[in-house]
């Protein structure tokens, strides 16, 4: 194999290249004279006389190329190693007939542009070359040094423009998968009574994605009692998200294997501590077991809002009672319930401080949970729950002037009484 690398020097004394070289070298530019960012272009010829015609229309086309020459597919893909911008390849190499040299070229990857300089006439097997990835075919003894410049710079914006495409197709992709893999980890609340309605809103912070570090869930056990937790991950990206979801999936897990509320609170905490990224890391979480008759409650908080209470007449914040510390932060910690008497009929609004940290567009007002309310209380009672947690996320949005910052998990519960559609 005979390698020659040199740059082009547009002012070399054309005396010096009367004809063409001998076999077993391709003659190189005077030292010295060098091309900033010349463009890299690797010749894939067997015949010496070609590979020098070759060198000359690029030095005719005024400069800016640094020929590498070798004879044979071997040579050239060892020299692809070392990156090139061009490939000109024949298809009738010692070693590669037809297209196989263009197949072993494209697959490179170096992901060089590839044009194909033959002398074989056949247009369909043009049109073969670039199916399987060349940028141009040319004709030799057809070529002026203006059209193979050209053809090798729009080769390489061409092979540019496909890369680019392919990135962007596969970034599509990744964010399809994402997108499918995020859905699949958002809880399924499993409530079967008729007499429970529910509906649930869930926001990554600024909606930079699906999931964030919020969760929330909601079980119906098997003598009636309901369990439902709404939690918040301190934080925001995917650490936190993932965090998120291992909490949520634990507490599912042990709720349903029967463990009471304290079990199920200290082993969660468990969980946090051991999976968390930093000792910093904490959560908030709201724990609420509803029995059978759908009139009471208790409640056990881990430094999370307290909840609303959306009537007829009024909405009321729950009474936090004892509230237990953030999980994370205590390894002794406990977590008092609180008693809820609900009545027959109620709305109940759990949320995470995602929704109640938004300010109005002038940035002197917050949307704290006392605006929460009044929203709630002017629209609550005529609501269902789907509609009540619609309006809440967009009343936030509506006073911050943009998507809420913070995540945002949010959600309704309702009971009628027994009998009542």
């Amino acid at each position: 194999m005979a390698t020659v690398a040199g740059t082009i020097d547009p002012h070399r004394d054309d005396s010096d290249t009367a004809g063409p070289p001998p076999d077993s070298a391709l003659p190189a530019a005077p030292g010295g004279l060098t091309t900033v960012a010349a463009l890299r272009v690797l010749l894939v010829e067997d015949d010496a006389g070609d590979a020098f015609l070759v060198r000359e229309l690029l030095d005719l086309a005024g400069g800016g190329y640094s020929l590498v020459w070798v004879r044979d597919l071997a040579g050239g893909l060892t020299e692809l190693d070392g990156g090139a911008d061009c490939v000109l390849v024949d298809l009738g190499l010692p070693d590669a007939q037809g297209l196989d040299a263009v197949r072993a070229i494209v697959g490179h990857p170096s992901g060089a542009a590839v044009v194909v300089l033959t002398g074989i006439t056949d247009q369909s097997l043009g049109a073969d070359a670039m199916l399987l990835g060349a940028q141009d075919y040319l004709i030799k003894g057809k070529v002026d040094y203006q059209t193979l410049a050209r053809s090798v710079r729009y080769a390489i914006a061409r092979r540019h423009n496909q890369e680019s495409s392919r990135q962007l197709v596969e970034a599509h992709l990744l964010r399809a998968e994402s997108a499918r893999m995020e859905r699949g980890l958002v809880a399924r609340p499993i409530v079967r009574n008729p007499r429970f309605s529910w509906a649930v809103r869930y926001e990554a912070g600024g909606r930079r994605a699906l999931l964030g570090g919020d969760f929330f869930d909601a079980i119906e056990l098997d003598d009636g009692t309901v369990r439902v937790v709404v939690g918040d991950i301190c934080g925001h990206g995917a650490d936190e998200a993932a965090l998120g979801v291992a909490l949520r999936v634990s507490w599912r897990a042990l709720v349903l294997s029967g463990a009471d509320p304290d079990t199920t609170l200290d082993a969660v905490q468990r969980v946090l501590r051991s999976e968390r990224g930093s000792d910093e890391t904490f959560a908030t979480l709201c724990d609420l077991e509803f029995d059978a008759g759908a009139q009471r409650a208790r409640m056990r908080l881990a430094g999370h809002p307290s909840p609303l209470v959306v009537g007829h007449d009024d909405v009321l914040t729950v009474p936090a009672g004892r509230r237990g510390p953030l999980l994370g932060v205590f390894d002794d910690a406990r977590w008092p319930f609180t008693e809820i008497d609900l009545g027959p009929d109620w709305t109940l609004v759990i949320f995470t401080d995602g929704i109640v940290e938004g300010h109005d567009v002038d940035g002197t007002e917050r949307f704290d949970s006392t605006r929460l309310a009044r929203v709630a209380a002017a629209f609550g009672p005529s609501q269902s729950p789907r509609e009540l947690a619609d309006t809440l996320v967009e009343a936030a949005e509506a006073a911050n002037g943009e998507p809420l910052k913070d995540d945002v998990a949010l959600v309704i519960i309702a009971a009628t009484p027994a009998g009542d559609p």
